[in-house]
């Protein structure tokens, strides 16, 4: 079960005019609590005008081993009105706790030898670094290509890190670099990185057909593109991973409405309870009256950290950009977007 626990900052790097990197340390006592794969993420929170306000952030640091991490690291860009990236960056110092949920997230790579590749776009590098970091690190015999789109040098996030990667690895690691706002030296011309441009890049680079995974991680046109062109390239659905870091689109409609009485039933951390649903609640919002233990974070439909198993009944989702068509497909759904349509919904949370 997911739990916060205040985590002391330990290092504020500056990554760019607006990005910079936490360093969290984890208590002896936790670690075997923040053990994560590469490619999960933490919610992290804070309490603003007596409103509780989270926010995710993948982990950069490479995965520990099994006595779990000392420290971990993420990456926070500044959004504009962001509530806690302001805070990230203007304010937090070195020695200030912060609140970090254990880690989540499914957006991970399984080291194994072969070859892997991602696409990123801005701060999605942040879970692929991780990605390649342990990877490289533990499978001599795998190969990983990072392609990766920025809109200028000095907004490019974690550029030592990925040169680091270059030097250790030359054999091993291969990067090519996009930038849509500024012309390069050498390297590919200025431009972003759509599926027209991937479908012509992709087999230039690489053996397609032999990578074992891809993926994609970064805003939704970037992530939607790369897909596609994987699609058109016959890459298969199952070697394609992605994780959406910026939704700008607007919502679908709301679903129809749910019926005059309904009411779910959640079980979470071993214990269940029903509870009837308001009109207009999701899921989530029913669950948090009662239990507000359950897991969330971004409530965008983005991050996944409230992931449920639909043990009966119906729902309808706003929208889903966390969840695999797998994991759809085996009846899980995003409780922060999930409404009733019949009178009684079973959750667990705990699967």
């Amino acid at each position: 079960m997911a739990r916060f626990h205040p985590l002391r900052v330990t290092a504020v790097d500056r990554l760019t005019d607006d990005a910079v990197a936490l360093t969290l340390d984890v208590p002896e006592a936790l670690r075997p609590a923040y053990r994560h794969a590469p490619g999960q993420h933490l919610a992290l929170r804070r309490t603003l005008d007596g409103t509780e306000v989270r926010r995710t952030y993948s982990i950069c640091s490479p995965a520990p081993g099994p006595e779990g991490p000392r420290t971990l690291r993420v990456g926070v860009r500044l959004v504009d009105g962001g509530a806690f990236s302001t805070y990230a960056l203007k304010e937090i110092g070195v020695g200030d706790e912060v609140e970090a949920m254990t880690p989540a997230g499914r957006f991970t790579l399984d080291p194994a030898p072969g070859r892997y590749a991602a696409v990123v776009g801005g701060s999605g590098i942040t879970p692929v670094l991780s990605m390649a970091r342990t990877l490289l690190a533990r499978e001599p015999a795998a190969r990983f290509c990072l392609l990766r789109s920025d809109r200028t040098t000095a907004s490019t996030m974690f550029l030592e890190e990925v040169a680091d990667l270059k030097d250790r690895y030359p054999d091993r690691f291969q990067l090519v670099t996009a930038l849509s706002r500024e012309e390069q030296r050498s390297g590919l011309p200025p431009g972003r990185l759509d599926r027209e441009r991937l479908v012509d890049l992709l087999p230039a680079l690489l053996p397609v057909a032999r990578v074992r995974g891809w993926f994609l991680c970064g805003p939704l046109g970037l992530v939607e593109g790369a897909e596609r062109a994987l699609h058109d390239l016959g890459v298969e659905r199952a070697r394609v991973h992605q994780e959406v870091f910026h939704v700008d689109a607007a919502p679908p409609p709301r679903p129809p409405r749910a019926p005059a009485r309904s009411s779910v039933t959640a079980r979470l951390d071993g214990r269940a309870g029903s509870w009837p649903v308001q009109d207009g609640e999701t899921l989530l919002d029913t669950v948090l009256r009662n239990r507000p233990d359950a897991p969330y974070a971004c409530r965008g439909g983005v991050c996944g950290t409230c992931r449920a198993f639909l043990v009966s009944g119906e729902v309808a989702m706003d929208r889903n950009f966390a969840l695999e068509p797998e994991e759809t497909d085996a009846g899980f759904v995003l409780a922060c977007q999930s409404h009733p349509l019949t009178e009684r919904v079973e959750l667990d949370f705990d699967r």
